[in-house]
């Protein structure tokens, strides 16, 4: 069973930095997407940035310049470096898996980080 546990989350101020992991275990395939979404109270969650196993990446724009995501194959996880933080930012974020061989999705708990002064 696959399994994604998040961590990282908590309080900044704005302009600070946090760097959120998703660790995955169990067994994937080797063809995959993984990607960081929030959902921020009222609101619909939402694509932050993701990454595939060729290791193109795609952000948000109104994260872009601000954000990377990146992986450790060899730990099973995704990092989301968030910079420049800004109020708007405040959500949880979910890490997300999307197996393309088994059409399968997998979410982790969800952290939340919240941004203010």
């Amino acid at each position: 069973q696959v399994q994604l546990v998040e961590s990282g989350g908590g309080l900044v101020q704005p302009g600070g930095s946090l760097r959120l992991s998703c660790t995955v275990s169990g067994t994937v395939s080797s063809r995959y997407t993984m990607g960081w979404y929030r959902q921020a109270p009222g609101k619909q969650r939402e694509l932050v940035a993701s990454i595939t196993d060729g290791g193109m990446t795609n952000l948000a724009d109104s994260v872009k310049g601000r954000f990377t995501i990146a992986r450790d194959g060899a730990k099973n996880t995704v990092y989301l470096q968030m910079n420049s933080l800004k109020p708007e930012d405040t959500a949880v974020y979910y890490c997300n898996s999307k197996d393309l061989v088994r059409n399968a999705n997998y979410w982790g708990q969800g952290t939340q980080v919240t941004v203010s002064s």
